[in-house]
Order: structure tokens, then C-alpha cells, then sequence
């Protein structure tokens, strides 16, 4: 029997009695359940109506409060100035510049020696022992100390010698050591055959060099050789008396290269023509021609390189130290022209300005078309026999639809637009990015029907966050912080713009029938899971555990885990006992169960290459929030039981974890197997100053923020002003944004902000729970399918909200040990934004229509 057919006595219970209304004698309307909605055509229908826009005027209210400190510390933000142009002029010797000369903070104290020779013009050589110089040519890259090995030539590492015997592109031959060598970018051979793991070489380590064993080149996953340490293992190539790294053998856009290593600073490393005496320079001294060089990035900044008359032209940008006052003191030959901050700068395009005049001016009409909606409202319940709701009334003004779909287009082109400036490095100042944000939010208010209280939760939270990474912005000391201000606003607009346009989309009731029926979802299902395990791929092969392509997968993925296990267990409430016998049933789960722990496995699989255990534990926190809302749905008290127990147990284990501290932890051979040092750290942070500098600072600014701040004032009288010492907390636009808060705003402020996170969670359980009983009440398949669907997708979204927000108070608070989940809407997490909460919010949206239809 096909179980998407509802049986008899089956969850999927009948709605009540929906016979006519009857009418009595005067034309007022009565009737049964369903036949309520005569009630509509009564003066409480304009008390109701306003009783629905008392959450978007709250909201409203809450949002022009946060956009009104935004400005705030716009205008009180005092003159900074950076340096616009270093001129260098023609010295008898090199000039040296470091990180004063260059403003770039990343940069050493001596960093690199400019001379201009009369046949080659302008060269340059590194001099700094950590942080290289790259020259970027039109035709590509090139990294100071790093060159390409050749067949014939001898590389000299320390006392090592090895002779290359065979070279191209894509590997490389050559024999030292007492054994031959080969390496291709990805594993290292000795002797033709590809050396073991490490020992200490965790899951993913081991699958990878798996992976490029049997792979061929072009999907393998690049891994550097590194040269020292003592022991031939996976891609280490031991060296007696260097240290590990001290030298590495990497691919480097489509060809090998030699550099040193971070820990190679005194290591000998040279690339001679062959003669085993070791006659040649140290890679790492040759000089450079600047002939042909577009650009030169040293650390975070970046310069443009040009040359005017006699003298060199280096224009910084991206992270460029601010100073006060246009006053610096400078060595003989180098010269600064200034430039101010530009916070109300127009943008350099007019596109981007005649873009969100078009957003903003179409949200001004289509509020003015609205304004006599309750009026309308009363009428049409007078003359109809059931009551058109809020939403069905202003989705009649096509106008109004067309004014809220242009808005919608016009915020998602300028959101895209000023994301694509910002790479170009040309973004816009910060006025227009707060304009930007502000349309976001005025569309979300201006779309039909109710504003549910997780979308206004999410969109204070939202603007909460902006004005947080806005004060990092203005606070710090170098340009680049306030990009995370102006990516997170460009992305709010783009997201919001392109979720409004699928709701309109979505609204019409014959917007393809086909795509919403049950196959067409299940393919979109089966398409967007495929998605995100290849975008999960690419992460593994060509990126680290800060993403690939400027993106979290992960973010993608837990969204297509999310709607896929909502789907599998929205098929599991339409089965009834009766259905089949066991057997049937166990296949059944089979069938439904095998994608979700298919992709459970894949993505636990991309997850460990983070050194962190946090996915993992999200996770948990997920899949147990799911299992207890599957548990509530099914009526499953046992269940119900043992998860909250098992959610007990944890607490308790953390309580007699901190307890036990760092001695206690020694008779726990689990955790010291498992990331130990991070326990350690948590439980003792004095003992390691180095590793536990993040916790020790993050509570040091939580002491200073007391219950009003650092001011006094709940941050009010620090707005837009410098922010030092909240600064120097490593990640604290991303893991630690909370100690931030709590160091301007107070605890007082931190528990508002908890009232509010608490309301967006239970905003979307709230939401979930409605879907439950329309599932419940529906007939059909389908329309309970539906709901039950997002029901539990709701609730899986819900138990990952939860889970950051966990994670990332209990980091800040030293509750638990340091995790790397940033905190949902407050941290500078783009992809977070963008992949997950948005569209989170979007589903909450629809669902609450859903209602009203």
C-alpha cells in the first residue's frame, strides 16, 4: 500500500463540520467551526487586524531605535586618516620599509629593501623572516623566497643535499637522504612507493591521502611536502636537526614551488645549478624585478605598484593602519599622501545609488498604497461569506505586489553590485551600506500578511548585530574592519531581496503547480542535497576549514540536512500501525532513513578536517532537538523521557567536568584523546598563556562591560569611538562578537539581547507547533505532508539556532571549552546569514501564511 495514502484513524484526523454558513434574517452570518469566519464581517474585524500589525509595529520601532544608534555612531565617529600614496624616491642605497613605512599592520619591522638600478629599474628584497611579499604579475603569483625547481638543479636544505633528477609542472623526481623521491602536489613516494600515514594523522588526514592514492591528479586534493622533523611519514620528509616545516614543496597554481617554512627561519635553503659544493645564494635574498608587477599584498594589505617618473607608487588598500591626525614621521626618500576616512562617501558608481533609490522609492509607494487596507477589510467581510484575511486582502492591489517585486529586485541587484565593489576594491562608504540594510528591513515589514514573531526576532537580532560589527568598524585601529560591516548589510539586502521575490513568487496560487507538487519537491530535495555535498567537495579538495571560494559550505549543508530529514519524517507521521506488517515498516525506514544517514556520514566526514569539535557537537544538539520534536509529534512519551534525560546527563557532566578540573581530567583517558588541549585550556587558562589568550582576554573585557558597559552608559557614550583593548581578543568579530557586546553594552544589554534570541527560537517552535495541528486536522496527503514538512524543518532549524547560540555563549562565558560557531546574527558570519538563518526566517514566513489562506 502506498504510504503517502492516509488511513482510516490515522493522525491525519477530519476537519471539523465545514458546512455553509447560515443566514439569518438581517444578513449577518453564523455557522459551524469553519463557518466562524463570518465573524470577520463584525467591528472586531479591525481590532483583530490591528492586533496583527502590533508585531510589526514593535518591530518597527525596535529596528528605527537600532538604525538610529547606527547613525549615531556614524556622526560621532572622529577623522581618521591613511595613507592615499607612498611615494619612494631614488636612493644612492635601499631604502628599508616596514610595517611603519608600508601602514600595514601585518607587515614585519623590516619587511622589504626598494633600490632602483639604473638597467632594471626599480628592485625589491624581502628581508622579513615570516611574512613573504607576493608579486602579482597579469599572467599570475610569485611568492618572495620560493622558486621553481628544474631537473639538474640541486636543492640545499640545512645540511641535507637532494638532486633533481626529473621535473614539470606537475611533479617532481629527485634523490637525497639515501632513498628517491617523488612527489606530485599531493603524496610523496620514497623509493615508488607512497610513505604511511603518521601516526598522530587524525581521520581525515588518513582518508585524504587515501583519496589522492587512488584519485588521479586532477581531482586530488593538494598537500604540501614539508622537509625536517625526524620521521618519514605521509608527506613529511625527515631532515636530522631541522624542524619540522623548515622547508615545503607546494602547488602552486598549476606548478610545484620551493619556500621556506615557518619554522625554517635560521634553515640554510638553497637552489643551485648542480654543484655539490653549494655555491648560490639563499632563495629567500634574491631581489626582484618590479618591471611588469600590477600589485604587492604583505599580509592583509595590499598595494598597487606604479611608477611616476623617478619615483615608485604604492597605493595600500584592504587592511591599511588609521591614524588621527595627517602626521607621521618618515625616513628620508619616502613620503605619504593623506587621505581621510570616507564614512559618507557617495559610491563610485551611480548604479549602485540609482539602484536602492529604486528599492526605497517603490517600498515609499507601495506603504502609501497600503494605508487604507483595514477599511477594506471591513467590506470585504460584509459582502463575502467567509472573511478574506489580511493577506489574501493586500495581495489583490497589483500595484502594490509589483512595487514590493521591483523593490525586491532592485535591493537584490545593489546587494550583489556592492558585494562585487568590495572585491574590486571600491566598496562603498559605510552610509550607504546602513541605507542598504535599512531597505532590507523595510521590505521584510512591508510584505503582505502577519510579520510572525521569529521574523522579527531574527530581524532585531539582525540589525543588533550590524550595529555591533559597526562599532568594530569604527573602533579599530586599520580599514579592514569595517568591511565586515559592509559585506554583512550588502549580503542582508541581496538575501532579503532575492527571499521576497519567492514569496511573491510563491504567492500566487498558479505559480508552477507542477514544481510544488510532491514529485517536483522531491526532486528539488534530491538537486539541493547534491548541491551541497559538491559544494562539501570542493571544500575538502581545494579549501580548509575556512571555507572555499570565499564560502561556508557547511552553512549549505545544514540547511539541505535540515529540509531533507524534515521531509523523511513528514512521510513517517502519514504511516499508520495498520499499514503493513513489520517487515514493510523496517523497509520502509530503510528507504527513508538511507539518504539522511548518507549524507550525516559525508558531511561528519568534511566536518572533521575542522580542528575543532563544534560541528559535532551542533549536531548532537540537532539531531536530539529533532528526535524530541519527532517524539512530541508521535506522541512518544518514552522517547520524549529518555532524550531530556540524556540532555540532563550532558549538563551535569559539564558541572562535574569543571569541577574535577585539570586533575580530574587526567583520570579521563575519552578526553585526553579527544582534543585534550582544548580542555586543558578551558579548565586551567593560566597555565597556558599562549593558547588560552583568546579566554583569558574574552573574560577580562566581559569584567570590564560589568552590568552598563564599559561607559557606564550601556555603550551609549563610546559609540563610534575607539575600542582597543575589546579588539585585541583574537576572532572577536567571529567566535567571541558576545564578549564584545558585553564589554561595550553590559550584562543588562546581554539580557535583552537573551530575551531576544529566546523569542526567535520559540517564535519558530511556535510556528512549528501550528504546522503540527494543520497536519493533524488535514485530509489530504499532501496538504498534511505539507505541514508536517515544515513543521519539522522548522524544528530543525530552531534546534541548529539553539545549538549556536549555546556554543557561543557558553565559549564566551568559559561554560564550555573554546568552540568556532559563531553566534547567530551578531558574528560577522556571511555564509551563516546568507545559506541558513535568512532562509530560516523565510520558511517561518510562509508557514505563517500558510495559516491565513
Amino acid at each position: 500500500m502506498d504510504p503517502r495514502k492516509q488511513q482510516p484513524g490515522s493522525e491525519a484526523t477530519a476537519l471539523p463540520s465545514m458546512r455553509p454558513a447560515r443566514t439569518r434574517q438581517g444578513g449577518e452570518r453564523t455557522g459551524t467551526a469553519s463557518g466562524a469566519a463570518g465573524m470577520a464581517g463584525k467591528p472586531s474585524a479591525l481590532p483583530q487586524a490591528a492586533f496583527r500589525d502590533g508585531m510589526r509595529i514593535a518591530a518597527g520601532v525596535l529596528l528605527a531605535g537600532l538604525f538610529g544608534l547606527q547613525l549615531l555612531a556614524l556622526w560621532r565617529a572622529p577623522a581618521m586618516w591613511q595613507a592615499a600614496e607612498i611615494l619612494v624616491q631614488p636612493s644612492a642605497q635601499p631604502l628599508v620599509l616596514g610595517r611603519h613605512e608600508l601602514a600595514a599592520p601585518h607587515a614585519e619591522r623590516r619587511q622589504f629593501a626598494l633600490r632602483k638600478d639604473a638597467r632594471q629599474g626599480w628592485m625589491l628584497r624581502n628581508l622579513g623572516s615570516s611574512v613573504p611579499v607576493i608579486l602579482i604579475r597579469r599572467e599570475g603569483e610569485l611568492r618572495s623566497g620560493s622558486a621553481l625547481p628544474a631537473a639538474g638543479k640541486q636543492m640545499r636544505i640545512g645540511a641535507a643535499v637532494f638532486t633533481i633528477s626529473h621535473a614539470t609542472d606537475e611533479s617532481l623526481s629527485f634523490s637525497g637522504a639515501g632513498h628517491h623521491w617523488q612527489y606530485d602536489g599531493a603524496t610523496l613516494s620514497r623509493d615508488g612507493v607512497a610513505q604511511p600515514p603518521c601516526a598522530d594523522a587524525g581521520l581525515a588526514a588518513r582518508a585524504m591521502g587515501w583519496w589522492n592514492r587512488l584519485m588521479p591528479l586532477a581531482l586530488s586534493a593538494a598537500r604540501p611536502l614539508s622537509f625536517g622533523g625526524n620521521v618519514h611519514c605521509g608527506n613529511r620528509l625527515g631532515l636530522v636537526g631541522e624542524e619540522a616545516a623548515a622547508a615545503l614543496l607546494y602547488r602552486d597554481h598549476g606548478r610545484l614551488r620551493l619556500t621556506a617554512g615557518a619554522e625554517g627561519a635560521h634553515t640554510t635553503l638553497q637552489l643551485t645549478s648542480g654543484r655539490a659544493d653549494g655555491g648560490g645564494s639563499d632563495i629567500r635574498q634574491q631581489e626582484y624585478a618590479l618591471d611588469g608587477v600590477e600589485a604587492l599584498a604583505v599580509g592583509s594589505t595590499r598595494f598597487h605598484v606604479a611608477v611616476r617618473g623617478e619615483s615608485l607608487v604604492l597605493q595600500p588598500g584592504r587592511k591599511v593602519a588609521l591614524h588621527g591626525a595627517p602626521e607621521i614621521q618618515l625616513p628620508p626618500g619616502v613620503e605619504w599622501q593623506w587621505r581621510q576616512r570616507a564614512l559618507w562617501a557617495a559610491p563610485q558608481s551611480p548604479a549602485l545609488w540609482f539602484g536602492l533609490a529604486i528599492a526605497l522609492s517603490a517600498l515609499v509607494l507601495a506603504r502609501m498604497l497600503a494605508s487604507a487596507k483595514l477599511p477594506r477589510l471591513r467590506l470585504a467581510g460584509e459582502r463575502h461569506a467567509v472573511a478574506r484575511t489580511a493577506l489574501h486582502a493586500e495581495t489583490e492591489q497589483p500595484w502594490r505586489t509589483v512595487l514590493l517585486a521591483l523593490a525586491a529586485a532592485a535591493l537584490l541587484a545593489s546587494g550583489v553590485a556592492s558585494i562585487v565593489a568590495q572585491r574590486m576594491g571600491q566598496a562603498p562608504g559605510a552610509a550607504y551600506a546602513l541605507l542598504l540594510a535599512g531597505g532590507a528591513f523595510a521590505l521584510w515589514l512591508s510584505m503582505p500578511g502577519r510579520l510572525p514573531l521569529a521574523v522579527a526576532a531574527g530581524l532585531t537580532l539582525a540589525a543588533t548585530g550590524l550595529l555591533a560589527q559597526l562599532e568594530l568598524g569604527l573602533g579599530a585601529g586599520d580599514s579592514s574592519w569595517l568591511r565586515y560591516y559592509l559585506k554583512t548589510a550588502a549580503l542582508l539586502a541581496a538575501g532579503s531581496g532575492a527571499i521576497q521575490l519567492f514569496r511573491l513568487w510563491a504567492g500566487r496560487r498558479q505559480a508552477a503547480p507542477a514544481l510544488f507538487a510532491m514529485r517536483g519537491i522531491e526532486c528539488l530535495l534530491a538537486l539541493f542535497a547534491a548541491l551541497a555535498l559538491l559544494a562539501l567537495a570542493a571544500q575538502v579538495l581545494w579549501g580548509d576549514e575556512t571555507g572555499v571560494f570565499d564560502m561556508q559550505p557547511v552553512e549549505l549543508a545544514k540547511l539541505a540536512l535540515a529540509a531533507l530529514s524534515a521531509h523523511c519524517l513528514a512521510l513517517r507521521m502519514g504511516w499508520h500501525s495498520a499499514a503493513g506488517d513489520g517487515a514493510a515498516l523496517r523497509l520502509r525506514w530503510l528507504q527513508l532513513i538511507a539518504p539522511v544517514l548518507l549524507f550525516l556520514s559525508l558531511l561528519g566526514l568534511a566536518l572533521v578536517q575542522v580542528d575543532d569539535y563544534s560541528p559535532l557537537v551542533l549536531l548532537l544538539v540537532w539531531g536530539m532537538g529533532l528526535a524530541l520534536a519527532y517524539a512530541c509529534a508521535a506522541r512518544n512519551r518514552w522517547l520524549a523521557a529518555l532524550l531530556l534525560c540524556l540532555a540532563a546527563a550532558g549538563a551535569g557532566g559539564i558541572v562535574l567536568l569543571r569541577q574535577a578540573g585539570p586533575e580530574g581530567l587526567a583520570h579521563l583517558p575519552v578526553l585526553r584523546a579527544f582534543y585534550a588541549d582544548r580542555f586543558q585550556v578551558w579548565l586551567d587558562p593560566a597555565r597556558h598563556p599562549h593558547t588560552g589568550q583568546q579566554m583569558l582576554l574574552g573574560a577580562q573585557a566581559i569584567a570590564e562591560g560589568g552590568w552598563r558597559g564599559s561607559d557606564g552608559w550601556f555603550g551609549l557614550s563610546t559609540l563610534g569611538k575607539a575600542a582597543p583593548g575589546a579588539l585585541a581578543i583574537p576572532a572577536v568579530q567571529d567566535d567571541f562578537a558576545p564578549s564584545f557586546f558585553l564589554n561595550r553594552h553590559g550584562l543588562a544589554s546581554a539580557l535583552a539581547l537573551w530575551l531576544v534570541q529566546a523569542a526567535l527560537v520559540g517564535g519558530l517552535l511556535l510556528t512549528a507547533w501550528r504546522c503540527h495541528a494543520a497536519g493533524r486536522a488535514a485530509r489530504d496527503f499532501r496538504q498534511a505532508w505539507r505541514a508536517r514538512f515544515r513543521c519539522f524543518a522548522l524544528c530543525g532549524g530552531a534546534a541548529f539556532v539553539l545549538g549556536h547560540l549555546l556554543l557561543s555563549w557558553g565559549t564566551n562565558l568559559a561554560i564550555f571549552p573554546i568552540m568556532g560557531q559563531p553566534m547567530s546574527f551578531l558574528s560577522a558570519g556571511g555564509s551563516h546569514l546568507l545559506f541558513f538563518l535568512l532562509p530560516l526566517l523565510a520558511l517561518d514566513a510562509l508557514s505563517t501564511a500558510s495559516f491565513e489562506e
